[in-house]
């Protein structure tokens, strides 16, 4: 690990998904806003991510910050950013850059040492190509610090989300629960498994599920998406982790 971090642990959340598009950003968000507003110093950190242009209002780190409230500049949140919609591997060849997670750790310094724990927001599922030879769960393994997943409600939900637990568990990361994400309605309407999705897969993980969102607009305004996000997921799980880790810190 990147020596300047080494000297005090992370203390953080790391948000993966069991897929891209199953609303990472949201939920990241919203831990950081709820956890602001109940004053703990809290901030959001996307170590990469690709597919829109900074300055545009559509990429992640622009997401997070509106979402949560945060007024930081979107490159110190993203500090490695590419327009091409690719796995983050890829798309940092495609610019000419190569990752490496010893780069990626001290590009996230200046917030690791304005926060009193960071919200980080993983680049598509656990299994995605990060660097040359690391993928996403090799990352969140580096940081040290304990996982959220976030998985669609729906049909296919319990394979996705077991395999993305067994991947995580193998690397000995601590996770601490799912959270269900409602995030495609049209297709939800006609869906029966949503209401035992959530049954089987503490069934079978032995993970508790925290809660599920409702579908959520993404222009929703931070002191609107806090009481959602607090009546929608059990928060004690996530706050107990992170307030734990600031006091080991």
């Amino acid at each position: 690990m990147n020596k300047a971090i080494a000297k005090r642990a992370l203390s953080g959340l790391f948000v993966t998904g069991t897929d891209t598009g199953v609303g990472k950003t949201i939920v990241t968000a919203a831990i950081a806003a709820t956890l602001r507003a109940e004053g703990l110093n809290v901030g959001v950190w996307k170590p990469v991510q690709s597919g829109e242009r900074i300055g545009s209002g559509m990429t992640d780190a622009e997401r997070l910050l509106r979402l949560a409230g945060i007024e930081e500049r979107p490159e110190v949140v993203a500090p490695y950013s590419f327009e091409a919609p690719l796995t983050p591997m890829l798309a940092a060849r495609q610019s000419g850059v190569t990752l490496t997670l010893r780069e990626l750790i001290a590009a996230g310094e200046p917030l690791f040492h304005r926060y009193q724990a960071l919200i980080v927001e993983g680049a598509g599922g656990a299994a995605v190509p990060l660097t040359e030879d690391s993928f996403v769960a090799d990352f969140i393994a580096q940081l040290r610090i304990p996982a959220l997943i976030v998985a669609r409600s729906g049909l296919g939900t319990i394979n996705h989300t077991l395999l993305t637990v067994s991947y995580l568990q193998q690397l000995g990361i601590h996770i601490i629960g799912v959270i269900m994400n409602d995030i495609e309605n049209t297709e939800m309407i006609n869906d029966p498994s949503i209401e035992t999705n959530a049954v089987l897969i503490e069934r079978y993980s032995g993970l508790k599920v925290l809660g599920k969102l409702p579908r959520l607009h993404h222009a929703v305004k931070p002191e609107a998406l806090i009481p959602i996000f607090q009546e929608s997921v059990e928060l004690a799980p996530i706050r107990d982790a992170i307030a734990f880790q600031c006091m080991e810190g």
